[in-house]
């Protein structure tokens, strides 16, 4: 049977994500349930002949919606061989959906990093759990690095303790421009220094041609997924260890739309 590779949740990650297998000559689809150019909304069409489902949806909820309830691919696709989960999610949740997909069906978390210019450009980082052998080639097409950490969950943890260190350089990051600001120190001089010096990471460092650098908070867009992947990681952090990650989430929920200088 030919693959058949499915990409659910074509927003800012998932369209780039579609292209670079379309380009790479894999016969993909793509799904969301808002109408837009190029995918299908219709789940029906979507799952016939599917075999391999990327799952690049916002949340939990959107997951389960799409594995198990308004959409019902686990039930309703019945070539399905593998399910790749690529959104960015509580890694018990993860772990957990192996007692809610049938046995046949190979799980893989594969989530990436990279954000919408690396997913355009095919250049992401994945970092995997469970057989991903299978998938290689898939992921290759799609990104640049691949990370292959453990059982099934193990790509999911690791992607969540990065994202908790991503959120906390984008908080600090974005008081150092404000702060500088204050101090009369042009942005441009400052970013430029911190790439080459100890403060370097990577929003500073991309600040320029990373699409939501500059945005204030908004549950809905890429600032506000940030405080969701802070949740994330303090699905697996030790009791007594919640005081700075729950700070990061009130720097990042206090973030104001910042003028380009």
């Amino acid at each position: 049977m030919a693959d058949i590779i499915g990409v659910a949740g074509c927003g800012r990650m998932g369209m780039g994500m579609l292209r670079n297998l379309q380009k790479a000559g894999f016969d993909a689809r793509g799904f969301d349930v808002r109408p837009l150019q190029g995918v299908g909304n219709d789940v029906s069409a979507f799952v016939d002949g599917l075999t391999t489902l990327i799952t690049v949806v916002r949340d939990t909820a959107e997951t389960d919606a799409l594995l198990f309830d308004d959409q019902a691919v686990v039930a309703n696709a019945s070539t399905l061989q593998r399910i790749v989960v690529s959104s960015t999610l509580s890694p018990k949740y993860v772990k957990g959906l192996r007692n809610r997909v049938p046995d046949q069906i190979n799980l893989i978390d594969a989530p990436m990093s990279g954000a919408q210019i690396k997913a355009d450009a095919g250049t992401l980082t994945f970092m995997t759990g469970g057989p991903a052998n299978k998938v290689t080639p898939l992921l290759q097409s799609m990104g640049d690095t691949i990370h292959h950490m453990g059982d099934f969950g193990a790509g999911m943890t690791a992607k969540v303790l990065n994202n908790l260190l991503a959120a906390s350089n984008t908080a600090m990051t974005r008081l150092v421009l404000d702060w500088a600001d204050a101090a009369g120190v042009e942005e441009g001089k400052l970013l430029a220094l911190i790439h080459t010096a100890s403060g370097q990471n990577w929003l500073a460092s991309g600040f320029d041609e990373i699409e939501f650098a500059r945005d204030g908070y908004d549950p809905d867009n890429t600032i506000g997924i940030l405080v969701k992947d802070v949740a994330s990681a303090l699905d697996i952090a030790p009791d007594d260890a919640m005081a700075l990650p729950l700070a990061v989430q009130t720097a990042i929920r206090n973030l104001q739309p910042r003028r380009k200088a």
